[in-house]
This record gives C-alpha cells, sequence and structure tokens, in this order.
C-alpha cells in the first residue's frame, strides 16, 4: 500500500487510512479527495509544504502565517476546505471566520467545507464532530462549533474566532481578500487594508487565535505586502512559493511546464510577476524594462533645443500619501534627456515655493501640470501669480495606457538617464515596478513628457517672476 494509492481496501486499511488523516493534514487532504473523487490527488511538493505550514498553526507553533503561491495551486482546497474540517474534526468546538474578496467565493468556499464535513468519510475519520445546521455562509457542528464566511469588508458583527481558552479552537483565514482586476486601484486595495485592523482583525476571541493570508501577490502594496511590511505591527511568518525556482524549475510541472510558464511570461510579465512569482514587479521590468534605458553623462550632455518639466502633484506631506514629482528633461534631435529628478511629499504652500524654485532653476520652454484635483489649484494659482509657461494636462486613457504609448521610445533607445543622479536608481526601480508598485509618482511625470514632447509641441518663452 502506498499513501497515494486510491482508498478502496478492505476494512482494516481503511481504518489505518482514517488514523493516518486524523494525525496528518497532507494526508488527509490526499485522502479525503481520493474518496470525494475518485480518483487520486496530483500530489507535489508544495502542498505537503503548506499543510506543515498549517499543522504549525493548529499547534500552536505559529500565530500569524501569509502563504504567497500562485492561483489554482490548490490553495483554497488546503486552506480552506481542508484545514477547517480537518481542526474540525479535532476540536468540534472551534470557531472559524473566513473571508474572500466576495461573500459569493467566501460563502462557496464554506458550503464545500460543509459539505466535506458532511461526507460518508469524514465520519470514518472524525466521527465526533457532526453539522449541526447548514447554511452556506453561517454553520455549526453539534459541539457549538462555527464557520462563518464573509466578503471582504463586509460586516462580522456579532461572530468571532477562536475560544477563551488555551490551545487550538479555531482561527481567521483570508484567502485572497483582493480581486485580481481590482488590484491597480489603490482606493479598491487601501479598502482591504483598512479594513484589516479595523474590522477583521478585531473579531479574534482570544489574543492567541490565528490568522492566516493565503493569496497571490497583486501589487506591492496588497494585503500581503502591508503586513510584511510592518504595516498591522504583528509578526508574520511567511511561506513564498513562486512558480519558477531558482534553477529555472517549474513548481508544479504537471499544473505548469517551465515552457508553458515562461510562455505566460512573455505574454504579461507585469501580471505573472506578482501572481505567479509572488514578486510583484518582474526582473528586468515588466511595462517599463530595465535594459531599454539609454544612459549620457551629464558632464558631456548635449545642447538642447527645448526643456521641459513635468509635474505630478499631490499636496499632503504624511507618509501614507503620494509624493510630488517633477521631472525636467531636454529634448534633442536624438532623443529626450532627462536632467533632473525632484520629489518630496509637500504641503500646498511649499509646493507651489518648489515649482517656481526649480522653474528659475532650469528655466522650461513649458511646465506641464496634471489637470487634475490635487494639480488645478496650483494650475489656477501660477497663472495668477507668475508668468511660468504654464500647459494643463488631461489624461483621455488610464495610467497603463499612458505608459504603453511611450514605451516605444525608451524601447528605440531615445530616452536617455544621467549617469550618477542620485535619485535615478529609485526611478528606474520604480517604472520596473509599475503598474503594481506602490508609488507611480515618476511613471505619471515621465509618460506626460514624452508624450507632450513626442507630439512636436510648440515651443514657449519663458519669464520668470510675478504677474
Amino acid at each position: 500500500m502506498t499513501t497515494n494509492a486510491l482508498p478502496i481496501g478492505t476494512d482494516t486499511e481503511r481504518a489505518v487510512w482514517a488514523s493516518m488523516a486524523r494525525n496528518s493534514l497532507h494526508f488527509y487532504t490526499k485522502y479525503t479527495f481520493a474518496r470525494r473523487k475518485g480518483y487520486k490527488w496530483k500530489d507535489n511538493w508544495h502542498h505537503k509544504v503548506i499543510c506543515d505550514a498549517l499543522e504549525d498553526v493548529f499547534y500552536g507553533r505559529c500565530k500569524r502565517l501569509i502563504i504567497n503561491v500562485p492561483p489554482r495551486y490548490s490553495k483554497t482546497e488546503i486552506a480552506v476546505l481542508n484545514f477547517i474540517s480537518w481542526s474540525l474534526g479535532k476540536v468540534p468546538d472551534s470557531e472559524f471566520i473566513h473571508v474572500s474578496y466576495s461573500s459569493t467565493l467566501a460563502e462557496n468556499n464554506s458550503a464545500n467545507t460543509q459539505g466535506q464535513v458532511s461526507h460518508d468519510c469524514y465520519a470514518e475519520i472524525f466521527p465526533d464532530t457532526k453539522l449541526a445546521s447548514s447554511a452556506k455562509a453561517h454553520w455549526k457542528t453539534t459541539a457549538g462549533g462555527v464557520v462563518y464566511a464573509t466578503g471582504a469588508g463586509g460586516t462580522i458583527t456579532g461572530f468571532g474566532a477562536g475560544k477563551l481558552r488555551d490551545g487550538f479552537a479555531g482561527a481567521i483565514i483570508i484567502d485572497d481578500p483582493h480581486k485580481a482586476s481590482e488590484a491597480s486601484s489603490d482606493t479598491a486595495r487601501q479598502s482591504v487594508i483598512d479594513w484589516y485592523p479595523t474590522t477583521l482583525a478585531s473579531r479574534t476571541n482570544n489574543p492567541d487565535t490565528p490568522i492566516i493570508v493565503i493569496m497571490q501577490r497583486l501589487h506591492e502594496e496588497d494585503l500581503s505586502g502591508w503586513l510584511i511590511g510592518g504595516g498591522s505591527g504583528e509578526e508574520w511568518r511567511v511561506l513564498n512559493i513562486p512558480a519558477i525556482n531558482d534553477k529555472d524549475e517549474a513548481l508544479w510541472p504537471w499544473k505548469h511546464s517551465i515552457e508553458t510558464l515562461r510562455q505566460m511570461e512573455r505574454s504579461s510579465p507585469y501580471v505573472f510577476a506578482g501572481q505567479y512569482m509572488q514578486r510583484p514587479a518582474p526582473l528586468g521590468g515588466g511595462i517599463f524594462k530595465t535594459a531599454w534605458w539609454s544612459w549620457y553623462n551629464p558632464a558631456a550632455a548635449p545642447k538642447f533645443k527645448r526643456i521641459i518639466q513635468s509635474w505630478d502633484t499631490a499636496f499632503k506631506n504624511k507618509e501614507a500619501n503620494d509624493y510630488s514629482v517633477c521631472t525636467t528633461w531636454g529634448e534633442t534631435d536624438l532623443g529626450y534627456y532627462l536632467i533632473d529628478i525632484w520629489k518630496d511629499k509637500l504641503e500646498f504652500p511649499d509646493l507651489k515655493r518648489m515649482v517656481v524654485s526649480l522653474a528659475t532653476k532650469y528655466k522650461p520652454n513649458a511646465l506641464l501640470v496634471e489637470d487634475k484635483a490635487s494639480g488645478q489649484s496650483l494650475i489656477q494659482d501660477l497663472r495668477r501669480e507668475t508668468r511660468l509657461p504654464i500647459i494643463a494636462c488631461g489624461k483621455t486613457t488610464d495610467k497603463v495606457a499612458c505608459a504603453n504609448l511611450v514605451t516605444p521610445l525608451i524601447e528605440a533607445g531615445r530616452v536617455f538617464l544621467p549617469e550618477g543622479h542620485a535619485e535615478v536608481a529609485g526611478y528606474v526601480h520604480s517604472h520596473s515596478q509599475f503598474p503594481n508598485g506602490a508609488h507611480d509618482d515618476d511613471v505619471d511625470s515621465t509618460t506626460q513628457a514624452l508624450t507632450y514632447m513626442s507630439r512636436n509641441q510648440p515651443m514657449a518663452r519663458i519669464k520668470i517672476g510675478g504677474a
């Protein structure tokens, strides 16, 4: 007998397998799958690693666990359906809260878990755990165990996870809290992050009640990134499982061969970097490839036909807010040269003074400011108080589309960066992470400038000073 054999043996053999399933989440996962489906679980090494990490949670060796793993690699099957049902079998009065990005998905996961508990094979393994109710979003065991499922951002009033006693008694399990299609939305991501400390984390009935986050990475500042960066003030164990390892080997060759994974990467590099490699920005860059940039020696800079300054503005100086960024560019027949990068977090009066200061220093022929909420006041005040050549710039497409319009210039070697500039390394890094990075201010300033210059806009003369 092997542990992967279909469980169709004698009563004695099935009693042995049931005992093994009680004591091993990994074996329980394979055994119950085969009994329910009628064919063997396609086991891979990462399944055992995930099960071991979850067992550490059950036995109190870990209180806060993050598992980052590609989509459709059995994460929900193991961490929700199997971990909850296995734990309820061992501790029937455990109380769980399960969260996913939508209430429908969370309720379906809950219903599947309930189906596992009601299956004949489950009764052979855990005869003392029985269902007392069968609602999809909220069900109980006869011993007082509870499973409550909801979507990220939903209400959890009246429900808690764990119990006021020592030892395992339930957990909060968060599975894919962000919808992939909304990953680039700052507002959508932040609403989930804000909900975690204000609503979800407060629903533990015991300080030792564990919290598990299992998800694909979608953005540098998704929930995983925020927690790993210390946003909640908690210490997290992180299990990071990329689709391709450092030896260029596929994580689960039965699921995706290395050739298939590389094709997926070529097709959508920044999506693949986050969701499959658990690294929100691809090596070498996504939309903006690091190798595409050209370089020049500022001490031997060419003579410029015109100079452009491009502003992306924010009016708050708090750490959570974006930077204000000004990139200064020179144009020649060969292409576009980044002369300077300035970025900081300033209140509005200081920002206005900085615009004038940098314009005085570089004397731009055009000073571009995005005509959005934070830039409109700046445009109005500077036009009223100065003679700066202010040009209000509006966007007709989204950030990614704007970036795709200018990347051919960079790929063609027509965009030059200054060697040795103090800000240039961070500038290249933020572009390589786009659109999955924490801040895209550098990118907004760049795309605005390159779009303007490449459209052959007429020259403007600069006059510094009051109106």
